[in-house]
């Protein structure tokens, strides 16, 4: 399949309807050499195609995260562009590969965390989905990167607190739950009820018996 054709700068389309379209095709077809040239799109001086690519990869690992789970090191080179458009997108694409990449993002975490930091709020939301999941898989990750995000629960504005706290869920198990549970109990008087419920669906999912029953089968919740 040729792409880079139906790419919607190369249409002279300014929505993302052809991107969205290439990508069902790609994954339909399963078409990893299409995925190849995406990716050497990212490349491209030309910032309308470098857009292009990473909006029909994160597409694809939307539909698909094993198609585009190779490539988490060109994610991470995304991350440190000075187009706004790629960083996040960028960071979206790594937040639908975690589960599948988190070593590899992990060998680069210190990149990615810098990243989410001075990110916008589209970059936030995906990195701190992100440093759950790699959280999540490791111990040694674990120690680096639930403190980091405990930090980041404690200070993010409150409107924020339950999109973060469901992303960190992913990261919680018997050792840390109540860490987790005491930030969030923090910072229950800024939130508004509709937030809060949020909150208490949290509570509610983290019972002590299907965290112990996980434990007890050398699981993570």
């Amino acid at each position: 399949m040729a792409v880079m054709h139906r790419l919607a700068s190369a249409l002279g389309r300014n929505d993302e309807v052809p991107n969205q379209q290439l990508a069902a095709d790609i994954v339909k077809q399963g078409d990893r050499q299409a995925i190849r040239e995406l990716v050497d799109g990212l490349r491209f001086r030309d910032r309308a195609i470098q857009h292009d690519c990473i909006k029909v990869l994160y597409e694809v690992g939307e539909r698909d995260p094993r198609l585009i789970a190779p490539y988490a090191d060109a994610f991470v080179d995304g991350l440190s562009s000075a187009s706004n458009r790629m960083v996040w997108g960028a960071m979206t694409a790594l937040g639908t590969i975690a589960t599948f990449s988190a070593d590899a993002i992990w060998k680069r975490i210190g990149e990615v965390m810098r990243a989410n930091d001075a990110g916008s709020v589209i970059t936030r939301d995906w990195g701190i989905r992100v440093l759950a999941v790699v959280s999540s898989k490791s111990r040694t990750y674990e120690r680096r990167l639930f403190p980091y995000l405990m930090a980041s629960l404690k200070k993010c504005i409150t409107r924020d607190v339950p999109k973060h706290a469901e992303s960190i869920v992913s990261a919680v198990n018997v050792g840390n739950r109540e860490r987790y549970l005491l930030v969030l109990r923090g910072r229950e008087k800024e939130l508004k009820p509709a937030q809060l419920a949020r909150i208490k669906k949290i509570y509610k999912r983290l019972t002590p018996g299907p965290l112990q029953r996980a434990a007890g089968r050398g699981e993570k919740p």
